[in-house]
Formats: structure tokens, sequence, C-alpha cells
């Protein structure tokens, strides 16, 4: 067997050594291993392979605690001391930012480290298989790998179960969303919700005082029963109310940091206005608009603006408006109307916001602040908006994903 060092990570699950001259990804390795490695394909530019021994460990290689690795795929990076996970991520971050944009940034402590690197998970999105298994895809495959718990998730465990058994064949994935003590179920059917549905549920949260309520939701159609309503504090005295199974944030208490630094950097008060994009129940907007700016919030999802409007009546929050449309489309809009913003925020999902990038460009805010879960199509969005002179003065990273190679991200960009 071939002996591979392992000398860096990858944003994935692989480390990445060289064997003659050509890289080699291998899952599950940990950058400072010395490892035999079995060529598993080759794909003209790097090979893929794994490990068959592990000669000198990495002084980061933990055994991982989860019992389900590294058979499972969720958790890529949990084989990695916590501390050289935050490290390696300040190493990619940096990388990417300096290959893409010339920008350089000193990796260490670019990053905010969790306060927790277990249990840390709000939502957490189980697959349900044959006879109401519920678990997580392999890694690199469709394979269902059953679990009975999932150290970094919040909440009910055993709560996924009982769901997926009730339910049956009819449901293909259940989410849990802890709140508190107690949880909320979204199961994810393969048809329209029916009254058996319905009644199961009930007689789910009637045996389970944990469980507040379940979304029931497939064939265009969403029904609740009992309570499926958060409250979410995204800063000190500020809480925003939003159904279960709209998007939140799955780290609670680094969003809060996430919210404190874009509040910072966008510097809001009366004489600001904020073109939110992507605005989701109001995670920037609401904390924008109690500082006083004057805030138009955007989102495609009516549920998520209905929730965002909401907010702001409650807290009386005059100032900020909010409207269901694609954001693409809401910029083009608003230019044509003459709408100029002094700041605007991206928040987009993982694809980027690769189409709205010339129209919110053509705005013209003096200030565009980033949020990304995903650095490759960030860095490809912020690339283009150099060339609509806005250069890169602050990023942040924020583990929002311990024990992953995913990482939330913030970058401010002025213009020149």
């Amino acid at each position: 067997m071939p002996l591979v060092e392992i000398d860096s990570m990858t944003f994935g699950p692989y480390g990445i050594g060289r064997l003659d001259g050509k890289a080699v990804m291998v899952p599950n390795a940990v950058a400072g291993d010395l490892a035999e490695i079995a060529i598993a394909s080759e794909r003209g530019t790097h090979a893929i392979g794994g490990i068959e021994r592990i000669v000198r460990p990495s002084p980061s290689r933990r055994p991982a605690p989860c019992p389900f690795l590294p058979r499972c795929g969720g958790c890529d990076w949990q084989q990695i001391e916590y501390p050289a996970q935050v490290a390696f991520k300040g190493e990619l971050l940096a990388g990417a930012f300096r290959r893409a944009l010339g920008v350089a940034l000193d990796p260490r402590g670019l990053i905010e480290p969790a306060p927790e690197e277990f249990g840390y998970r709000s939502r957490t999105r189980f697959k349900v298989g044959a006879g109401g298994a519920v678990g997580f895809h392999a890694g690199a495959s469709h394979a269902l790998v059953e679990v009975d718990r999932c150290l970094v998730a919040a909440g009910n465990g055993a709560a996924p179960v009982a769901l997926a058994t009730a339910l049956g064949a009819r449901c293909a994935e259940i989410e849990t969303v802890a709140d508190g003590d107690r949880t909320i179920l979204i199961a994810s059917l393969k048809r329209a919700p029916q009254a058996a549905d319905r009644a199961r549920a009930r007689a789910i949260i009637a045996r389970d005082q944990s469980i507040r309520g379940i979304v029931l939701s497939g064939g265009g159609r969403r029904e609740i029963v009992g309570e499926a309503r958060l409250s979410l504090e995204v800063e000190p005295g500020c809480a925003i109310e939003i159904d279960a199974d709209l998007f939140s944030q799955i780290n609670r208490g680094q969003n809060r940091k996430l919210v404190a630094a874009v509040m910072a950097l966008g510097g809001f008060d009366a004489r600001i206005k904020l073109l939110d994009l992507y605005c989701g129940g109001g995670n920037f907007s609401i904390p924008a608009a109690r500082r006083g700016a004057a805030v138009v919030g955007v989102d495609a999802d009516a549920l998520a603006i209905a929730a965002a409007s909401a907010n702001a009546v409650r807290m009386g929050l005059g100032g900020a408006r909010f409207i269901a449309m694609k954001a693409e489309e809401t910029a083009r809009f608003l230019a044509r109307a003459g709408y100029r913003p002094d700041v605007a925020i991206l928040d987009p999902p993982r694809a980027g916001a690769a189409e709205l990038i010339e129209p919110v460009a053509r705005l013209r805010p003096a200030a565009i602040i980033y949020v990304a879960c995903d650095v490759a199509t960030m860095v490809r969005d912020l690339a283009a908006l150099a060339a609509h002179r806005y250069e890169i003065r602050h990023v942040r990273g924020f583990d929002f994903f311990p024990n992953t190679h995913h990482l939330e991200v913030v970058a401010h960009a002025l213009l020149t």
C-alpha cells in the first residue's frame, strides 16, 4: 500500500496528500496523518483514496465520540480535535479569499469558535427508511445509517422515531426543532396529509408532553397539529416569532454573535436605509429597524414575509416594510423605482446570489454585507461585486457547525 502524508484539509470530508506528484483526496483523514492509502478511483487531476492503516496519527486526531461514525455521513470532521477544527477552517477561509480575490486574511483568530461543540443543533433533519427507521445518509451515499441519538442535536432524540413509526411509509423525512425543553416536529410526507396522519400526530403529542407540535407537509399542503410557533432571541431584548418549519439558523448562540457583528458593520440608525435581501422572518431586519433604520426586507417565502411583518407590527417598528418576491426581481423593481439604499444585506442560500449581484450593484449602496454558508459561492459573488468597485474591508467566520467542515461567514464591502 502506498504511504501518503496528509498535508491539508478541504471544505469537505477530505484531507489531501500527494502521491507521485498527484493530489489524493482521502475521507476521514486529518492534516498531519501518515497513512497507508488504497486508491479507489482516478479522476484526472486527482485521485480518491481510502485509509487502510494510520501509521502515524496527526496530533489533531482523536477517536470520534459518535458511535455511528464513520458510517454516518453527517459529522465529517468529528475525528479532529475541536481547536484544530477551528484552526483548519481559518486556514481554508483565508486560502479561499487569497486565491479568488487576492485578499490577505490572517487565519489566526479569523473564526469565532462555537461555545459548545455538541448539542448545538436546534434543527436536525432525519431521513426515514423502511419500517420507520430514522437516521442519516452514509457518506457519499443514499444508504440509511440508523441512529438512536445524535450528539450534535438538541431536543428530544426519541421523538422522530415515535413519529416515523406512527406515520409509516408515508413519511420521507422528519426534522426536529428544539424550543427550550420542548420539541416541534416537521414531517415531510410523500402525499398530502390525511385525517389518519393528523390523528396519529395528535396521539403522539398527547402521549409525550415534550412534543409541543407537529407540522405535516406534503402534496402542496401544510397542516399544523398542536403549537408550531418559535420565539428566537436574535439579540438581547429582541425575540422574533416564526413557525418552526420556516428557515432559522441552527446554532442560536452563534447566530446572536452574527447578528451583533452585522449590526456593528452596518452602523444602523435613523439615517440608514437598509435593503435586506433573503430576509426570512427578520433575523437582521428586525434588529436594524429597532435601531431606527428604514428597512425594506425581501424574501421569496410568503410565510416568512408574513412572519417578519407580524414581528415588526408586534414591536411597533413602523419603519420596516416587507415584500414577498424573488430577491432579484425586487432589486430590479426598486432600481426602476429610483430606490437607493445606504446598506444592502445579502444572506442567500448555499447556491449564492449570482443573479442578484448586478441588480444590487446598480442600486449603488455605500456598503454591502454578504452573509454566506458556502465559501465557494461567496467568493464567486464577491469577485463579481469587485467588478462594480466594491472593496472588501472586513471578513469574519463563525463556526455554526462544529464537527463538520461547514462555516458561516460575513464579509463587508464598501463602494470605492
